[in-house]
């Protein structure tokens, strides 16, 4: 019999931040577990406490040298300019912080911790995890480690050898791409904005081996993205077989986040996790960027409702309404609109699929085809 999912969590995130300018100022993980507690979605059986990676684990991608950097700035509060120059920490993306490495420590510990949850089937959710811009010897872009590189690094140990890597981010996983370039036993996929930082992820990008990069227009909408997901994401994983699937379900390429111009509404994600789930005995949920607090909140809730087969109500009921009211942060709007409060389901944002992204599409479909 097959478990139920497992929700994996810390207190650690609703006590620290980046600090109050920075995108990540906000609170996301203890929003969803207190939405979902909520809406009684979260009984304790399901709730794990994600413990924190031990320096060793984190070795297996990251060097010494940068762990024990990372380590000695969180102890110290403060970097040397040659630390800075060569780790990238003490950044205005990756500053100095209480927390610095027990954070981020954390998600690592619990994407690890997943990955033994799931050893003999079953599905995960860590949305705490995602941080796919962590390179071996630095931070970048609000990523100090890698934790879905750990995460695959930790399956292909298990034996694996068919593990597929899902990235629906508004922005590029250029870390797990150099982690696994040539690396054929992970099959990586990722839709992204196009033309927006890292920067990288062109078409005809393949790093190395069989991965598919879809960089996506300005204003994706809902019907953009089923395409890809019909059309590009699902035949490769129905090809690939994978016996097991780590996806990163970045909420920042929704309509209301700030720093992308992706059109989605959170329906599009749910689509992609309940079209995932049944692929692969093994699956792995993990979070990712989402910077507007009301739609991160409500689409990593709607995640987790989604792998449960819980049904999305079409009002919150006050309690859980309460928690998204509770909401604040530094940009505009200050109070967002009611949908944002008092629905979890974002209206569907359906359209047209522009030219060039059919061409696109179907360029990859006979790559694909080329591969079987």
């Amino acid at each position: 019999m097959t478990p139920a999912p497992r929700f994996i969590g810390s207190e650690i995130y609703r006590g620290s931040s980046y600090g109050a300018r920075h995108p990540l100022s906000i609170p996301r993980v203890p929003t969803v577990t207190d939405l979902c507690r909520a809406l009684g979605w979260l009984p304790d059986a399901q709730y794990l406490t994600s413990p924190r990676a031990r320096p060793q684990a984190l070795t297996a991608w990251h060097t010494p040298a940068y762990i024990t950097a990372l380590r000695r700035a969180e102890a110290e509060g403060r970097v040397t300019p040659e630390t800075r120059a060569r780790h990238h920490l003490g950044t205005l993306s990756n500053p100095v912080f209480p927390e610095m490495f027990r954070r981020p420590a954390t998600a690592a510990g619990g994407s690890l911790l997943a990955t033994d949850l799931i050893a003999a089937g079953g599905t995960v959710y860590n949305p705490g995890g995602g941080t796919h811009h962590g390179m071996a010897d630095r931070a970048g872009g609000f990523c100090y480690l890698n934790d879905p590189v750990l995460a695959l690094k930790a399956l292909l140990a298990q034996g694996l050898t068919r593990v597929a890597y899902v990235d629906i981010d508004a922005h590029h996983c250029d870390g797990v791409a150099a982690a696994f370039h040539g690396e054929t036993r992970v099959l990586m996929i990722s839709t992204h904005e196009a033309r927006r930082w890292p920067f990288t992820g062109a078409l005809d990008d393949r790093a190395g081996g069989h991965a598919i990069n879809l960089p996506l227009p300005r204003e994706t909408n809902d019907t953009v993205f089923a395409m890809a997901l019909h059309e590009v994401i699902l035949p490769a994983l129905q090809a690939q077989r994978p016996e097991a699937i780590v996806l990163q379900c970045g909420a920042d390429a929704v309509e209301e986040d700030p720093l992308s111009r992706l059109s989605l509404s959170n329906n599009a994600h749910w689509a992609a996790v309940a079209a995932l789930r049944p692929l692969s005995p093994r699956l792995l949920v993990l979070g990712g960027g989402g910077y507007n607090p009301w739609s991160v909140g409500r689409l990593w809730s709607g995640v987790w409702a989604t792998l449960n087969g819980y049904e999305i109500p079409d009002r919150l009921p006050e309690r859980a309404r309460a928690v998204l009211a509770a909401l604040t942060w530094t940009r505009r709007p200050v109070f967002p609109p009611d949908a944002l409060i008092d629905t979890l389901r974002d209206a569907p944002r359906e359209g047209t699929i522009p030219d060039d992204l059919r061409t696109a599409i179907h360029t990859l479909r006979a790559r694909q085809a080329a591969w079987v």
